[in-house]
């Protein structure tokens, strides 16, 4: 269960890179790239997963949301839980 004190990090099995404000996340099986699986984050997405570091909870990730775009809370905690619940579904976070 996801909740405001979960503390999520990235997978090891991802390597991420950064292209302007965007990120690319390809999962690697075997130590052989996936290519079919590629990922790409967008300006808001990127600056989620800029955030997540296994140190910080989804609330510290959402109140800075919040201060970074000037949105209100209650549509960061929308779109921070959005991220985290599609990015468990295929494991590039846990």
């Amino acid at each position: 269960m996801t909740g405001l004190k979960t503390i999520v990090s990235h997978s090891a099995s991802i390597v991420t890179r950064k292209t302007g404000n965007e990120y690319v996340l390809v999962p690697i099986t075997n130590n052989i790239a996936d290519m079919n699986s590629v990922y790409t984050l967008n300006e808001t997405g990127a600056f989620i997963w800029d955030q997540i570091d296994g140190n910080r909870t989804l609330q510290e990730i959402i109140s800075t949301l919040t201060a970074e775009y000037e949105i209100d809370s209650s549509n960061a905690e929308k779109d921070v839980f959005a991220f985290v619940d599609n990015m468990s579904k295929y494991l590039i976070i846990h």
